[in-house]
């Protein structure tokens, strides 16, 4: 069977100085993941391996480098699936947990499906994940755009006759930033990952679609899929899950990432973007925001392809 893996770095408006860095990640991420698939592994171990690569690159809004919440606190969300068996490990809103998709890798192994908060950080430490500090995940980038909007807030709150120039709202490149990956391998199974430090200045214990199976992730005997964007509308929709029954009934992964993205656009009001892969090893991916970063390899492929 063909192998394929295809990972995304989230979507939005991405600034043009960023674009090299963007692509630069995927692309490290999507041959971290090809490794695996090349030297016989699963696709569970090669779209853990490319989350990991995403994770630790502080580039992105997911473990190292990942947003602020509105009390300066960084909380993570992460969820894998494998296609074959329909095991799904999820966990959200932990700390101090520098791969939170090794963490959900360990409650797919579990007999637990999602866990939270403080009990997912204390079945890390049972499992032997020690716990990192604050100061690990948090960059300058981060914390920066965290008190832009700290200012931003305090100058709304100021009496009206005070005259003072703030910051405007969040924009598209702050909002999404989650990042994942798909894959299918050479035993011809599928699993996909998805990882996110939410959106900037969160409310404490806000979770989106990222760690919700059928919404931010899935992965059938069809297709896997990853999805980046305003959560509550792809948890609303169960984008994932509607991108791989597209596939069930015979359409590419590159028409069911397009199908569902419309579904997005024309019932809500949110933007973002997925990936798909199928169990022919073809690769997709669609958007309705202005970019999605993301970087791909097929079989016949000697390098990534990546855009944004």
């Amino acid at each position: 069977m063909p192998i394929a893996i295809i990972v995304h770095g989230g979507a939005g408006s991405i600034s043009a100085d960023r674009f090299e860095t963007a692509q630069a990640g995927c692309k490290e991420a999507a041959l971290a993941g090809w490794r695996v698939l090349q030297a016989g592994g699963s696709a569970l171990d090669a779209v853990e391996a490319a989350v990991r690569s995403l994770e630790d690159n502080p580039n992105y809004n997911a473990g190292t480098g990942a947003c602020l919440t509105s009390d300066g606190n960084i909380e993570l969300d992460a969820g894998i699936m494998e296609g074959q068996n329909l095991s799904v490990g999820a966990v959200a809103g932990v700390e101090r947990i520098k791969n939170p998709i090794s963490l959900a890798r360990k409650v797919l192994e579990s007999p637990h499906v999602l866990l939270v908060g403080q009990g997912a950080q204390e079945f890390a430490q049972e499992q032997g994940i020690s716990l990192c500090q604050l100061d690990d995940l948090k960059t300058a980038r981060q914390y920066n755009l965290w008190l832009k909007r700290r200012e931003a807030q305090a100058a709304q709150e100021e009496p009206r006759y005070v005259r003072r120039e703030f910051n405007p709202p969040v924009t598209d490149e702050e909002r999404h930033g989650t990042v994942g990956a798909v894959a299918v391998d050479s035993a011809g199974v599928l699993a996909a990952a998805t990882s996110t430090g939410g959106i900037h200045n969160k409310h404490h214990g806000r979770v989106g679609d990222s760690p919700l199976v059928g919404c931010g992730f899935y992965a059938d005997e069809n297709a896997a899929i990853s999805c980046t964007g305003d959560g509550e509308d792809f948890t609303r929709l169960l984008i994932a899950k509607r991108a791989a029954d597209v596939v069930a009934r015979g359409a590419t992964a590159r028409n069911a990432a397009e199908a569902a993205i419309a579904i997005l656009t024309a019932r809500a009001t949110g933007t973002g973007g997925l990936i798909v892969v199928d169990r022919l090893g073809n690769v997709g991916f669609a958007k309705n925001s202005e970019n999605l970063a993301y970087a791909f390899l097929m079989e016949g492929q000697q390098e990534p392809v990546a855009g944004v």
